[in-house]
């Protein structure tokens, strides 16, 4: 049978070391402090922002990121911000005939970035493309228009298990939970990430999946 695998992005297709490096360097603080607070505040089960706004209180994140993106230091992407198991893993189940699709909550800048990788995916889509992000059910009603395939037909593949595998599994995708990133491993036991339908710590494992 033919599937569809939807992939998230952030820790799922690309670590996170350069966007919070960055976070960091904007706001004068050192790279390993960041880094401390994301994982601190991803442990509590909060919004990885928090870290942000704990160093900043009553700071608007969003702002900030266009006050960036207007000084030149907003989001870049290349080669080295995937993981190694990338690209290889996509082509395999291409192909294979399954198709690909890349689909989290990241900013329409990302969606361009990403296309520019020129990944084997079949497409590529962003929360902030398309105005509803995970965890929200018009997100995923989004991904299962743009996959035009059955529910059942779909795979969800994700490192959150409150934003990725419990809301995929709501809408009837499939799901499979990576255990990597800070929200991959805290959370690899909690009920979300445990009723995966598959729980892989590679990319490549979905290969077996699929056939």
């Amino acid at each position: 049978m033919t599937l569809t695998f939807a992939f998230d992005i952030g820790e799922t297709l690309v670590h996170d070391d350069r966007h919070w490096a960055g976070w960091a360097d904007w706001l004068d603080v050192p790279r390993h402090t960041l880094s401390a607070l994301v994982g601190a505040v991803v442990a509590q089960g909060r919004d990885n922002a928090d870290a942000v706004r704990l160093l900043r209180p009553g700071v608007d994140v969003a702002a900030e990121y266009a006050a960036r993106e207007a000084a030149g230091e907003g989001e870049v992407l290349d080669e080295s911000d995937l993981y190694p198991d990338v690209r290889p893993a996509l082509a395999a189940l291409r192909e294979v005939g399954h198709r690909v699709l890349i689909t989290g909550n990241q900013t329409a800048r990302m969606a361009e970035l990403l296309r520019g990788l020129d990944l084997p995916a079949d497409a590529i889509a962003t929360s902030g493309e398309w105005g509803t992000a995970k965890p929200a059910p018009g997100f995923f009603a989004r991904v299962l228009d743009l996959a035009g395939a059955p529910a059942s037909q779909v795979v969800y593949v994700g490192d959150h298990p409150a934003n990725d595998i419990g809301p995929a599994k709501a809408a009837g995708l499939r799901t499979a939970h990576i255990r990597r990133g800070p929200w991959g491993y805290l959370w690899a036991d909690a009920p979300a990430a445990a009723a995966a339908d598959w729980r892989i710590t590679s990319l490549a494992e979905l290969t077996s999946i699929a056939t």
